[in-house]
């Protein structure tokens, strides 16, 4: 501690004062190399905002997100080891706004999900049941958008859950769409900061959301309803952690009615509850449906189908299908190394917040289908448990938009092998590395 000195009675050294490094002054270092950050970051986010023709110049935006990521990554660092202050957090959050801002009015040019959304919408809106309809079925054609027909799931029934579909017949533009998706992605952004609050874990930690370049391009640019799931799952770890248990599975069950991938959670909440809660989960679940019950069983049918045909930004599950003999027997070993990591997570006791960080990364690993925005699933749980590589997965998930460059030129939406590579090898080898380092210290 530097101490400046003069002389007193004797010839002695008496400090005149000391200066001191409190709080504050420990503070504004963290809090200028955020601000920092967050310039850079705007600087990004405004470039990507310029770009007048984003369906064609693909390439370029996912250098900006890359780039964006990198800088992530640093922030993420920066908060972990300096632990800025209130003025630092106020910096991240309004720093989490205006990014989504900036990228709001952008056109949705790298997923055309929001446009099957609209139409949707406008199916319920004339009074159509959208699990019996599709966009190329036969007198239909007045329902598309002249502007943006449909090219994706035309001959397939919807595979949304009744939760989404519902917010879809609120809502009948495209803008807004993507507006009430940013602003679900904001209430996640509150839930998180609450979370953190109750655990006592650095608030600052929210930044692993606020800022994360897959999340931005999710919602803000992309509109996609996941945000929707998001906020009614951390709901539901708000209340399991405040002790109301019925409030927590009623929360989860309406994150199964917006996205299935949730389901998936169930029993983990139920170990931390009580087994006959299945119950209001069920029965919430069937009044959901009770709207659409006229489809029948074409009420999964467009989830059918989609499970069959497509295969898209895979990692492990690509790999198990290469070394076998068919995707049927690569969708059974998935199943089954699914199904053991969550007998895994239920046997440990795993709590629920590092449960859903673990089943989510594994559900993505092994799914046939793991769309860039799919990470998002799994991204707020990483403010609890920053796991390394997972947080550089979120970065390289982005690269999961690439096939969008021949898909814009009429090509057929298909992977790049190279694409994977550079999105997976480096947080498989490093998920290996870090499993094999746990072995071997429990060996030890």
């Amino acid at each position: 501690m530097p101490v400046f000195r003069v002389k007193g009675v004797g010839g002695r050294k008496r400090p005149l004062f000391k200066m001191q490094r409190g709080p504050a002054a420990r503070a504004w270092p963290a809090t200028l190399g955020l601000l920092a950050l967050a310039t850079a970051q705007v600087a990004v986010y405004e470039s990507l905002a310029r770009l007048h023709d984003l369906r064609n110049q693909v390439p370029e935006a996912v250098a900006l997100f890359l780039v964006a990521g990198t800088l992530f990554l640093v922030g993420v660092y920066w908060v972990e080891k300096f632990s800025p202050g209130p003025t630092g957090l106020a910096i991240i959050l309004g720093t989490a706004v205006l990014l989504r801002l900036l990228v709001l009015p952008v056109r949705p040019a790298l997923s055309e999900d929001v446009y099957r959304y609209q139409w949707e919408g406008r199916v319920q809106r004339a009074r159509l049941n959208p699990y019996t309809v599709f966009p190329a079925m036969p007198g239909l054609a007045w329902l598309q958008d002249p502007h943006h027909p449909l090219e994706a799931g035309k001959t397939t029934p919807t595979l949304y859950p009744p939760l989404s579909e519902l917010a879809y017949s609120w809502v009948e533009t495209v803008p807004g769409y993507k507006r009430i998706f940013t602003a679900l992605d904001l209430a996640s952004l509150i839930l998180l900061l609450l979370l953190l609050s109750v655990l006592k874990q650095p608030r600052a930690r929210v930044l692993i959301y606020a800022w994360n370049p897959a999340v931005i391009a999710s919602f803000a640019m992309c509109g996609h309803h996941d945000s929707l799931a998001i906020a009614t799952l951390l709901a539901a770890h708000l209340f399991i952690i405040g002790h109301r248990p019925a409030l927590s599975i009623v929360s989860l069950s309406l994150s199964f009615l917006s996205k299935y991938f949730c389901l998936l959670l169930l029993p983990v909440f139920l170990k931390r509850t009580r087994w006959p809660y299945l119950a209001i989960f069920g029965s919430l679940v069937l009044l959901g449906y009770l709207p659409f019950v006229g489809a029948g069983w074409n009420l999964f049918k467009g989830l059918s189908d989609y499970a069959v045909g497509w295969e898209s930004n895979d990692s492990l599950f690509r790999l198990i299908r290469l070394a076998g003999n068919s995707k049927g027997q690569a969708e059974l070993i998935a199943v089954t190394l699914t199904a053991g990591a969550l007998v895994y997570a239920l046997r440990t006791r795993m709590e629920p917040l590092r449960a859903s960080l673990f089943l989510t990364a594994t559900l993505l690993l092994l799914s046939p289908d793991a769309f860039p925005w799919y990470f998002s699933w799994s991204i707020p749980f990483l403010c609890f448990y920053p796991n390394a590589p997972w947080l550089l997965m979120s970065v390289t998930s982005v690269l999961g938009y690439s096939p969008v460059v021949a898909y814009a030129g009429g090509q057929a939406y298909r992977d790049s092998p190279f694409m994977l590579a550079l999105e997976y090898a480096p947080v498989l080898a490093w998920l290996g590395v870090q499993a094999a380092r746990e072995v071997s210290a429990r060996k030890n």
